[in-house]
């Protein structure tokens, strides 16, 4: 059944030769009402207040320990950058954005990590703690180690790190570590130019191959692929001259 709906009442209103209907003033005030609902909405949505803004610049640090001894390095990066923004001369900032650094690392976010150790060591190149973001950095890189076949450039920067590292803090406790890093990093160099070397040789490209193969004894002659690049160097002599040969022959 349709619903009824009632004829139009017209009001006269004071002073004015217009007529309106009562529904259609109803209809308007519940707009109004419906637009004022609205409006107050917007404006609470858009007032948030963090439920930290109290909390003393201590208690925040303890909040971001407690969460990254926990392991929930992301919970801890947002209490330690609460610290650094909110208290930045607080006895507790430093430590704040030193563990933001360590963070990242944690969660292998290497490149986040760089960039937060860089940053601290150009604000506070004298703290104690140099030596060990100097380490940090150099095992961002390291940890990025790629296969032999692959682009080197991550042993070339960790190498360059863990340089810097023994040259400026000879006696730090970070330099023994520094040292055998650098070590497995110059392996996989060697073994890098190995394995181009080696492909040379195999598309008979021999005065390339053997130019990498004595690249390879002199500047790692303590590794295997020293070896293996001796042997390919008689080799690829060999090759060379039989070409030699063939090609006077030819003439």
């Amino acid at each position: 059944m349709d619903a009824f709906i009632s004829p139009p009442v017209f009001i006269r209103l004071p002073h004015s030769g217009k007529q309106t209907t009562r529904s259609a003033w109803v209809d308007m005030k519940q707009l109004l009402l419906f637009l004022a609902a609205i409006a107050l909405l917007s404006v609470t949505a858009c007032v948030y207040v963090d439920p930290d803004v109290e909390k003393p610049a201590h208690e925040l640090a303890q909040n971001g320990l407690d969460e990254f001894n926990d392991g929930d390095y992301r919970k801890a990066i947002q209490y330690f950058e609460k610290v650094r923004d909110w208290y930045p001369f607080s006895q507790h900032a430093k430590m704040a954005e030193l563990k933001i650094a360590d963070a990242h690392f944690r969660l292998k976010e290497y490149e986040e990590a760089i960039a937060a150790y860089e940053e601290f060591q150009e604000l506070h190149p004298t703290h104690e703690s140099i030596p060990y973001i100097v380490h940090q950095i150099g095992l961002c890189y390291f940890n990025r180690l790629r296969t032999i076949d692959r682009d080197q450039t991550m042993a070339l920067k960790a190498i360059e790190t863990f340089d810097q590292l023994i040259k400026n803090y000879p006696e730090s406790s970070f330099v023994q570590d520094a040292k055998e890093k650098i070590d497995r990093c110059r392996k996989n160099l060697a073994e890098h130019d190995f394995y181009v070397g080696h492909f040379y040789y195999r598309t008979k490209h021999y005065k390339a191959a053997l130019f990498r193969f004595k690249e390879i004894v002199q500047n790692y002659p303590n590794f295997e692929a020293a070896e293996k690049a001796s042997r390919y160097i008689a080799l690829c002599e060999a090759a060379l001259k039989k070409e030699s040969a063939k090609a006077d022959t030819l003439e």
